[in-house]
């Protein structure tokens, strides 16, 4: 069985509302270290955003992604596209602890940011981004894509909200990542740069669990860290696990780690398992292991009886038009700014406390 790209390198589907027309609403890429930038163009394009310009220091990402999105402008200088007055939001996928950094530059020059997660690394970065989203008046918007970027995870919001489970008491995330380990950057490797496990991947995590269980903070009960299987690499943190009650005493658990085997036909068998007070759900999100590959798919449980959705393909991912009319209207029907910052904060107290219990 041939292997199944990263999840979150989503190409292009033609199920996207466009919001906008050609040129309407341009955005340029920028800093492509990470591979989850292609979904977040993808997205925006999809929607009707317009691919206007990249620049990278790096010529051979740069000229994958050209290759890849003919007719941009690759640029010389991040300046070029920062003093580009049609630009309206910078897309980036930095080495984490540069994203912060590049947000305030984009902000600060008048444009809209949207940032790879995790967004920082840092809780001094967020409390400067706070700051300047305050004064300059943009956006620093997260590319959360284990949720706005898979179809099934996006239904079972749309199905919690309408009350197909009731009130919310429990999310329980396990999410393994493949490591391939040969081929990452030295950057993957360096805890400062990357943040740490519970910083980088646990956001994805912590951001599911606010939204389905409507939960504006929360409390960190427990968080663990440790690199189990990799000596040859000190600095990787693959395993890490965090548990949380919410303001409004929802539960949450979530494993991750990079742990999945090579004979696994996908990136991960990410699952999520919510329970409500009048029924469950179980979403697998990438594949169902010996069967359908790829597959997104949502079993529920509830008074009405049981049922399995088919989601694959069907969302058409509303995050990124509704992303694009915010940055044209300054509303925020996508995600609050709260919202996006509430669930880096807590991965990264959560982070905080494992390193410190493992000190």
């Amino acid at each position: 069985m041939s292997n199944i790209k990263d999840g979150a390198s989503y190409a292009p589907t033609s199920d996207a509302e466009k919001v906008v027309d050609e040129r309407e609403f341009c955005f340029a890429a920028a800093f492509l270290d990470h591979g989850h930038i292609y979904g977040q163009v993808n997205g925006l394009r999809d929607a009707g955003a317009t691919l206007k310009a990249v620049y990278d220091p790096d010529p051979v990402r740069l000229q994958r992604f050209s290759d890849t999105y003919p007719g941009v402008k690759a640029v010389s200088d991040f300046e070029e596209i920062l003093n580009d007055p049609e630009i309206r939001l910078v897309a980036a996928a930095a080495i984490p602890s540069e994203r912060a950094g590049i947000g305030l530059r984009a902000m600060r020059a008048g444009k809209d940011y949207f940032t790879d997660k995790s967004p920082f690394t840092t809780l001094a970065q967020l409390a400067e981004v706070r700051e300047a989203v305050a004064t300059t008046g943009r956006k620093y918007a997260v590319y959360y894509a284990e949720r706005l970027h898979n179809d099934a995870a996006w239904r079972a919001g749309e199905l919690i909200r309408q009350g197909a489970i009731g009130r919310v008491l429990q999310v329980l995330n396990l999410a393994p990542h493949r490591l391939a380990k040969d081929t990452r950057p030295g950057w993957f490797f360096d805890k400062a740069r990357y943040g740490g496990i519970l910083t980088d991947i646990g956001s994805h995590q912590v951001e599911q669990f606010l939204t389905y269980a409507g939960c504006a903070s929360a409390q960190i009960n427990f968080a663990r860290v440790a690199n189990f299987g990799h000596p040859d690499k000190p600095g990787l943190e693959d395993f890490g696990e965090v548990s949380m009650t919410g303001d409004n005493g929802a539960s949450f658990y979530a494993r991750v780690d990079w742990y999945t085997p090579e004979g696994l036909r996908t990136w991960g068998d990410g699952r999520t398992f919510i329970t409500g007070t009048e029924g469950t759900m179980e979403l697998r999100k990438y594949l169902d292991v010996g069967g359908q590959a790829p597959a997104s798919r949502l079993l529920l449980v509830n008074t009405g009886g049981e049922q399995i959705e088919d989601c694959l393909g069907r969302s058409g991912f509303p995050f990124f038009g509704q992303l694009i009319l915010d940055c044209i209207h300054r509303t925020e029907n996508a995600m609050t700014q709260a919202h996006a910052f509430a669930a880096a904060e807590l991965s990264m107290q959560a982070q905080a406390l494992a390193d410190n219990c493992g000190a």
